[in-house]
């Protein structure tokens, strides 16, 4: 078993519900970055650049990634789509050592899925949760390369299936993804490392942790 990564999660004092997702993305492009750069199966061993920051507040979980990749596929616009054929980024979390968690995934749009449950037995959270997750997003051209950001807003309440008032003090399992099934070179990374035989982000025993402070 490899030993997870970990993640000291700052709180945030100047963010509140009404804090604009683009001042979100200014308060986080000056955070330390953290590198989602593990491709646990050998066939597919591309690897575009992909980082991302991490905070939290009183209302919620603010994220940003930072992507440089070849090719950028944007098809998907609709709540709870299947943007894990685009361009995309996830986080996956899971909290009080249970087996079920979250997986929040994400196109460069924005576009969210959302899905709770275990390895075996999941489901898409309702539509009307996931429209709470506020994003904005940045798309550019760098010679011949799509270079990404995208900053992301997660309300505690989208967290519909617990009761969390404050993720203060808290400590929880998490792992953060690059993928993309569609694009003329699929690949799949990973932050914290996983040993399996075949491409599946869905594997909790990797991983790793992150501490709220």
């Amino acid at each position: 078993m490899l030993s997870p990564g970990k993640i000291h999660v700052p709180f945030i004092d100047t963010v509140d519900k009404s804090t604009s997702p683009e001042a979100v993305s200014a308060t986080l492009d000056r955070l330390p970055k953290n590198i989602i750069g593990n491709a646990p199966w050998n066939e597919f061993q591309y690897k575009p650049k992909c980082e991302f920051t991490i905070a939290h507040t009183v209302d919620g979980i603010l994220l940003k990634y930072f992507v440089l990749e070849d090719d950028i596929l944007v098809r998907f616009k609709q709540p709870n789509d299947l943007v894990y054929f685009d361009s995309c980024v996830e986080f996956f979390i899971a909290f009080n050592e249970e087996d079920d968690y979250y997986n929040i995934e994400f196109n460069s749009i924005g576009t969210c899925y959302l899905g709770y449950g275990s390895k075996s037995n999941r489901a898409a959270v309702d539509v009307e949760v996931v429209k709470k997750i506020k994003s904005c997003f940045a798309i550019q051209t760098v010679n011949g390369k799509a270079r990404w950001e995208l900053t992301v807003i997660i309300p505690l309440s989208t967290l519909c299936k617990h009761q969390i008032q404050s993720l203060s003090n808290l400590s929880a399992k998490a792992n953060f993804y690059k993928c993309g099934d569609d694009l003329p070179v699929p690949h799949y990374l990973s932050w914290n490392n996983i040993e399996s035989a075949n491409p599946n982000f869905h594997q909790p025993d990797f991983f790793g942790e992150l501490h709220f402070e």
